[in-house]
């Protein structure tokens, strides 16, 4: 595939998966991108759920839109100090909550545009959230990412 200039100033990037909803992978990436933060990194969240763009929420920033540059959309930087690069679906929708119902095609030209299109800037870490279960869009997105330094997955799992 293409290699975007988009992301070479990335050093690492990390996914967040699990093999169903409601396990908490929004809140385990909203707090990994806080604590690198907190650390020191630059930190980027590509929000990749579709269906349920929660982190926009999360992070109290679900009221600002995405603007266009001469590379790409121009993240949303979270914060005073503008320390948390953000893109998520949930800023292009016309109103937050509202639902996403596309086939597979039209989701995976997105995240394939997010993985290509998103002017991140230099980052030590882009936090990958994805949505649940493993659908065609972990696979888009894998292979959108394939020729980038993909650090590793964490995968959020329950007891039950």
């Amino acid at each position: 595939p293409e290699r975007s200039t988009n992301l070479l100033g990335v050093r690492h990037i990390l996914l967040v998966l699990s093999g169903k909803g409601g396990v908490g992978k929004s809140t385990v990436s909203t707090e990994l991108a806080l604590a690198l933060r907190h650390r020191g990194h630059r930190v980027g969240i590509l929000d990749v759920d579709l269906c349920g763009p929660s982190i926009p929420r999360m992070l109290r920033v679900q009221d600002r839109a995405v603007h266009q540059c001469d590379s790409g959309w121009v993240p949303v930087f979270v914060g005073q100090d503008r320390a948390i690069a953000l893109m998520s679906i949930g800023f292009l929708l016309e109103r937050p909550d509202d639902a996403v119902v596309w086939r597979g095609p039209k989701k995976n030209a997105l995240i394939k545009q997010f993985v290509t299109d998103v002017a991140w800037g230099d980052l030590d870490f882009l936090i990958v959230d994805t949505p649940p279960g493993t659908s065609d869009e972990h696979i888009s997105t894998v292979e959108a990412l394939r020729p980038y330094r993909l650090l590793g997955a964490i995968l959020v799992t329950t007891p039950q």
